[in-house]
C-alpha cells in the first residue's frame, strides 16, 4: 500500500497499488499531443499501465500493519520477502493477457532494482543486505529470463515484431516509468507538502526525451513544462481511505473494512 504524509501525522490517506495503479492509467489515457506521443500499441499499453502493480493485490488484501506506525506497511517499508514476490506476481499477471504485457511489466520489475535502465541513480540492488541481495538475484535472473523468452515469442510475429525495436520499447518503458512516478508525486505526498519537482526521460517520441517541470500553483493545481496531456487543462482523481494509526492489526483490518472510500482531486494545467 501507499500511506500518504500527513500535516499533522495522524490521518494518512492510504491507497492500495490498485488504486495507484487506476491513477497512473488515467495519465496515459491523457498522454499526448502535438509533441508527445501517445502510447502505443494503446491496448496493450493502457492494460499494462492500469494493472503494472497488480502482483500487489494478495498483499494488500493482508491488511499487513507495521509496529511502528500502527497504519498500513507503506510501499518501500514492506517486508522485503513480501515485495520481491510482487516482482514476478505482477508480470504473470499481465501475461495472462498478453505478452508485450508481460514484458513491459516484467521490465518494470527489474527496473526497480537496477536504477530504471539507468534513468535513476536509485539502485535498490546497491543497498539490500546480503540475504535480500541473494534473494533478489534469483528473482531478477528469472526475469531477465523471462524477457528473453518473450521478446523471442514476440519478434516471430509481424504484428508485434516492431514493437520490441529498441527504440519503441524503451519508448513505451519510459512512458510508464512517467505516469508511475507522478502518480507517486501526487499519491505519497499531501497537498501542502509537495513542491516543484522535475521528471527527467519523458519521451517525446522513440528518439527523443525531455524533463517535465512540474509546479504546484495552489488549490490542488499543478502546472506542467512543457505540457505533455490532449487538453490544456485535465481533472483527475485517485482514492484511498483515511485512516489513523491503530493498536494491533485485527483492529485495523476492521477499521480498514469499515472505512469508506475518498477521493482526492488534482488539475493539472498548461499554463
Amino acid at each position: 500500500m501507499i500511506v500518504q504524509s500527513a500535516k499533522d501525522d495522524q490521518t494518512h490517506l492510504v491507497m492500495t497499488m490498485d488504486q495507484h495503479t487506476s491513477f497512473a492509467a488515467q495519465l496515459a489515457r491523457c498522454f499526448g499531443n502535438e509533441q508527445f506521443e501517445s502510447v502505443s500499441p494503446r491496448e496493450q499499453m493502457l492494460y499494462v499501465i492500469r494493472h503494472h502493480d497488480a502482483g500487489w493485490r494478495l498483499l494488500d488484501d493482508l491488511v499487513l500493519r507495521d509496529n511502528n506506525t500502527g497504519l498500513p506497511y507503506n510501499l518501500g517499508q514492506t517486508p522485503f520477502g513480501e515485495i520481491i514476490k510482487t516482482s514476478q506476481l505482477s508480470p504473470d499477471f499481465n501475461g495472462e493477457t498478453h505478452p508485450y504485457c508481460e514484458l513491459i511489466s516484467s521490465m518494470h520489475s527489474l527496473g526497480l532494482y537496477n536504477g530504471r535502465y539507468g534513468m535513476s541513480d536509485k539502485v535498490l540492488l546497491d543497498i539490500l543486505g546480503d540475504d535480500n541481495r541473494e534473494l533478489a538475484d534469483t528473482v531478477l535472473l528469472k526475469e531477465k529470463s523471462r524477457q528473453v523468452l518473450l521478446k523471442n515469442q514476440l519478434i516471430k510475429d509481424s504484428e508485434t515484431a516492431g514493437w520490441i525495436e529498441e527504440k519503441n520499447l524503451l519508448q513505451n518503458y519510459k512512458q510508464l516509468q512517467f505516469f508511475d512516478t507522478l502518480a507517486l508525486y501526487f499519491n505519497c505526498s499531501s497537498e501542502e507538502s509537495r513542491s516543484n519537482i522535475s521528471f527527467s526521460h519523458v519521451p517525446e517520441s522513440g528518439v527523443k526525451d525531455v524533463t517535465v517541470n512540474l509546479r504546484p500553483i495552489g488549490l490542488n493545481r499543478y502546472q506542467l513544462r512543457p505540457y505533455p496531456f490532449n487538453e490544456s487543462c485535465i481533472e483527475l482523481f485517485f482514492c484511498g481511505r483515511y485512516m489513523s494509526p491503530t493498536k494491533d492489526e485485527d483492529s485495523l483490518r476492521k477499521i480498514w473494512q469499515a472505512t469508506p472510500v475518498e477521493r482526492q482531486n488534482i488539475l493539472l494545467m498548461a499554463t
